[in-house]
């Protein structure tokens, strides 16, 4: 038989006899202090925050591992956290458990330069990574803006700035080590580039936030850093004529290595959080990666392709304290969009579409943010599709949070009905579940039964991508 979330949150409300066997293992790695616990409830949406009923600070692997093992005991949830930047409610705990500290596994256990890969712990941040590489001639791609730690992009598929050349990390993840919901420690592969044996577990594994297992080691590929790197800008008209011109540059294979939209509104508030003085129309950020003369060409074509669709302005540079000032700009979108009406609190959300159809999707958007008026600047990885809308909105005032809900309800159905995802990269978490049966339909069926395979207590992170999971009683 079956039961549903609803019925596990009544049937395992008290965990005090598992919390009393995990201080016993553990003592002072765990801690029941409400403020720690309300920090590692934390969510950056408008979801509220929902605290563990403790939170153990993981020192290794096997701390992980002797933890799962006392909550599937107990049938005690169990959450991983890594720095705190998900999204969308993935790191709540709706029914309480056990929260496990990713931090200390911060390990970077081996790099591999002739075969450009590289063994980390978890908790290792992309940004430690790379000042770790910083001496190889080899860096990691994957840059979703924060900080985030390994382990957390591994669990939300994360992406970001550079995905339009280098991919995202189902692309950049060669092999797992991870705790299965018995308190088991297995491997989903090697670090082999490929392999034809047997299923891909490792692909399974991410954007799985952490419902399927608890990762402790990620294997990973890096790259060779470029001769020449050339960056800039350049100014369109409206946001249709920017996704026009970025169609068109990702069908004329142009090898770009970022490509991002910011439109107006954004740059407005770049300009007054940074004391910039960019023009204050759509604009698109670009990011070229090759020798001298290879950057260069691709420089020339992006600048016959943009003056098709109006583009002006376009200037680019390969000083490299330039570049770092250029993209300060662009990763300091959030804080700056915030900061446009500092009182409100700001909500993320994004969607991903064709590239036939971004334009479509893009000017809708803004159309339907406009005509809200709500404030809710648009900033996108374009290269593949991908944006984001972030909504400032008073989130004690009733009518706004609907109208906030409304924009954030058509944005995903339009990308879906566009033969899109309601999320490219923040994931789905708690805040997105309402439309995973219209996105994959009888397919969530089917994943559901992964899950309840895998986890047949329904300790990890449950409640997670869909509503009311199934578990085998």
């Amino acid at each position: 038989m079956t039961t549903s979330a609803t019925q596990l949150t009544s049937a395992s409300d008290d965990h005090s006899a598992a919390i009393i066997a995990l201080q016993a293992q553990f003592g002072k790695q765990l801690s029941v202090n409400q403020t720690v616990r309300e920090q590692h409830g934390h969510t950056m949406t408008w979801l509220a925050n929902q605290p563990p009923d403790a939170v153990l600070t993981a020192h290794d692997k096997h701390d992980v591992a002797t933890a799962v093992q006392i909550c599937n005991q107990y049938k005690m949830p169990v959450i991983a956290f890594g720095i705190g930047s998900s999204l969308e409610g993935q790191l709540n705990a709706p029914y309480g458990g056990l929260c496990i500290d990713m931090h200390s596994l911060d390990a970077i256990i081996q790099v591999n330069n002739e075969d450009l890969t590289v063994t980390v712990q978890p908790g290792v941040t992309r940004e430690q990574l790379n000042h770790y590489l910083r001496d190889t001639g080899l860096f990691f791609p994957i840059d979703p803006g924060a900080n985030a730690s390994i382990g957390g992009m591994v669990a939300t598929r994360a992406s970001g700035t550079n995905a339009v050349r280098y991919g995202t990390m189902k692309d950049v993840v060669l092999a797992l080590e991870v705790v299965t919901a018995s308190g088991e420690i297995i491997r989903t592969g090697t670090r082999a580039k490929k392999s034809a044996a047997g299923y891909d577990l490792t692909r399974l594994m991410i954007g799985s936030e952490g419902t399927l297992g608890i990762v402790t080691e990620v294997t990973l590929k890096l790259f060779g850093l470029s001769e020449c790197i050339g960056s800039g800008l350049c100014h369109f008209k409206t946001i249709e004529d920017a996704c026009q011109a970025v169609m068109l540059t990702i069908q004329m294979c142009l090898p770009i290595a970022r490509i991002e939209l910011l439109d107006a509104l954004q740059i407005k508030a770049c300009n007054q959080y940074a004391n910039l003085d960019l023009v204050e129309t759509p604009t698109l950020f670009v990011e070229f990666h090759g020798t001298e003369a290879g950057v260069r060409e691709q420089a020339q074509t992006f600048t016959d392709i943009i003056e098709e669709f109006g583009g002006t302005d376009f200037v680019w540079d390969t000083d490299e304290a330039e570049r770092k000032r250029l993209w300060q700009a662009r990763h300091n979108a959030y804080h700056a969009s915030s900061a446009l009406r500092p009182e409100a609190s700001a909500l993320s959300t994004d969607a991903c579409v064709p590239i036939s159809r971004l334009a479509e999707c893009v000017s809708a958007t803004a159309k339907d943010v406009e005509e809200s008026g709500m404030i809710g600047p648009i900033v996108g990885h374009v290269g593949d599709g991908n944006f984001h809308v972030l909504l400032l909105i008073d989130t004690n005032n009733p009518e706004e949070v609907a109208t906030a809900d409304g924009i954030i309800s058509r944005l995903a159905i339009r990308a879906i009905e566009m033969d899109g995802t309601c999320t490219g990269e923040h994931g789905i978490g708690q805040g997105k579940q309402k439309y995973m049966d219209q996105e994959h339909g009888s397919a969530v069926a089917m994943m559901q039964a992964i899950k309840s395979a895998l986890d047949p207590n329904n300790i990890l992170n449950p409640g997670k991508i869909w509503p009311q999971p199934l578990v085998v009683t």
